[in-house]
């Protein structure tokens, strides 16, 4: 891994106007700093945008590298992996036993 300090938001903004973006990480308008991993050809880049700090460049040797990453940036500003099908089932498996009752009680009401 390679790392430069770029002084410019103007200066990252441009490399990543010639990049695949892979996945933004944070937000410079509800926190302090934003990384964008992105690649130009061969290049696994991060792109860190910082409004507190010195913003950097940094390289990454492969795809591998890059993911792991995303995943240690990720957890720095707090968003939590969030998988969408088992939060589903947990809930759906809630209301099926809250739903469950017994018939032969139900009759003996009436």
């Amino acid at each position: 891994m390679e790392e430069i300090e770029i002084s410019s938001w103007l200066t990252l903004d441009a490399i990543k106007k010639r990049a695949d973006i892979i996945e933004t990480v944070g937000n410079l308008q509800t926190g302090h700093s934003m990384s964008v991993f992105c690649v130009i050809e061969d290049d696994y880049l991060e792109l860190y945008y910082s409004d507190s700090g010195p913003n950097y460049l940094r390289r990454f040797e492969d795809r591998d590298e890059m993911e792991e990453a995303i995943e240690e940036r990720k957890e720095e500003a707090g968003e939590a992996p969030y998988d969408e099908d088992l939060d589903f089932e947990e809930e759906y498996e809630e209301e099926e036993e809250e739903e469950e009752f017994d018939f032969e009680d139900e009759s003996e009401k009436y």
